[in-house]
């Protein structure tokens, strides 16, 4: 299945000022599969170091050695094969051999004519504990994210897309019977989500309990890593507990993070380092809250109140035990449909590359999203379907004088008293 990341990776290996690349992002996303293809797309060979539970090849890295070129050497006769400047060398789990991570100083310095791709499920983990030991500014790097909605449209129509991109930069709708597609196809995302195997199994099978199985695997593989990668046995089960308790935040009315909701008495204190640990795992999103809806919004961040998303929809419906019949059937209760929409929506936006925050005011208006571009600060209002008059974002406008706002919902494309109405389909359309 196509990834957006393609792109990208042929844009790297093109670029004369290419440094050695390195790929964050979650478990079973995808990464080493969209790396080899890539690589048997583009280059001779591709030389493949995996590096989790080998002590043998993190020994090559760890125990010195006089140059580039003798380093190269060890890495050929361990693979048995030749590498020139047209093979592309893959560091898989990179991040359990600190010592082969920094050589991508050494290669960048040394011998730039080699490509070579570094990437870890856990990585982000790894660079914030090893601290010193990571190439600072000589590296490049991508963040690769779960099949966002609009990859999820490119393996099932993707001649939907064009269609959708033209609607929406010209606020023309979309005929009436393709929008009805789409939106069909928008719910059956928020079911599968965007981890391939959920999407193969789905493509294979058509069958949603297997597909729930599969993204339950995942969940356990999240919390197998926890126990595996974490230092100590009380941070592993801070960790598990901070991540069980996902669906429970979300389920509430008001969808601010709460400590209580852990376990009685649990403190700020015990879980921000838990927090912190499954953010740089790339497995939840955390959006905070702003005081003020001004630019720069940075300067206005609340941090000590924030919202926790899953980083894939598909994982957070499956875990919070939604039923596939109530998700594509419209059928399901107000607060559960419209945490699975934010969810959603935080996914793309990060996925998009914004830094997005959401607004309340005293008299508890709330306003679910607000980013900025360039110098212009959008509220951005989430709604689990069809749209109705919201009175967060007309307080919001008032009170920050905003011109231009984002309603999300179902409804078709338009624009109207400076409100863009965008489907939920077209989220990823919305870029910085």
């Amino acid at each position: 299945m196509k990834r957006l990341i393609d792109g990208k990776l042929v844009e790297w290996k093109n670029n004369k000022n290419r440094k050695p690349l390195i790929i964050y992002g979650a478990r079973q996303i995808g990464k080493t599969h969209s790396i080899l293809e890539f690589a048997r797309a583009h280059y001779a060979s591709v030389a493949y170091f995996y590096f989790d539970n080998n002590p043998d090849l993190c020994a090559l890295f760890d125990s010195g050695y006089n140059s580039i070129d003798s380093l190269v050497t060890r890495m050929e006769a361990y693979a048995n094969q030749t590498i020139t400047d047209n093979t592309l060398i893959v560091f898989d789990e990179v991040q359990t051999c600190p010592a082969a991570l920094n050589s991508l100083k050494r290669f960048q310095e040394a011998a730039p004519q080699y490509h070579i791709i570094a990437a870890g499920s856990l990585l982000g983990v790894a660079i914030n504990r090893q601290g010193a030991s990571f190439p600072v500014g000589k590296v490049d790097e991508l963040y690769m994210h779960p099949f966002t909605v609009e990859e999820f449209l490119m393996a099932f129509n993707p001649k939907l897309l064009p269609l959708i991109k033209g609607c929406f930069e010209n606020d023309a709708p979309m005929p009436a019977g393709l929008h009805k597609q789409a939106l069909e196809l928008f719910l059956q995302y928020l079911v599968i989500g965007g981890m391939p195997e959920a999407i193969l199994e789905y493509k294979n099978t058509k069958n949603y309990t297997m597909v729930k199985a599969k993204q339950l695997s995942i969940c356990n593989n999240y919390i197998l890593d926890m126990n595996k990668y974490t230092e100590t046995k009380t941070q592993a089960v801070r960790n598990e507990a901070v991540y069980n308790t996902l669906p429970s935040q979300l389920a509430k009315e008001n969808r601010k993070f709460q400590y209580a909701l852990i376990k009685s008495g649990a403190r700020a204190n015990d879980y921000e380092l838990s927090l912190h640990w499954l953010e740089k795992a790339s497995v939840i999103i955390k959006c905070s809250k702003v005081t003020e809806g001004k630019e720069p919004l940075a300067n206005y961040e609340d941090f000590l109140s924030f919202k926790v998303y899953m980083s894939d929809v598909g994982l957070y419906c499956a875990k919070s035990n939604n039923s596939h019949l109530s998700v594509l059937g419209r059928t399901m209760g107000d607060t559960a449909k419209g945490a699975l929409t934010e969810n959603y929506i935080a996914q793309q936006l990060h996925a998009n590359g914004f830094k997005f925050y959401y607004w309340e005011s005293s008299n508890q208006a709330e306003l679910d999203f607000v980013i900025q571009i360039e110098n212009q600060i959008i509220p951005i209002e989430a709604k689990s379907w069809e749209a109705t008059r919201s009175q967060s974002l007309e307080v919001f406008r008032k009170k920050y004088n905003i011109e231009k706002a984002i309603r999300v919902s179902a409804k078709n494309f338009g624009y109207e008293n400076g409100i863009k109405s965008i489907p939920l389909y077209a989220m990823w359309c919305c870029t910085p």
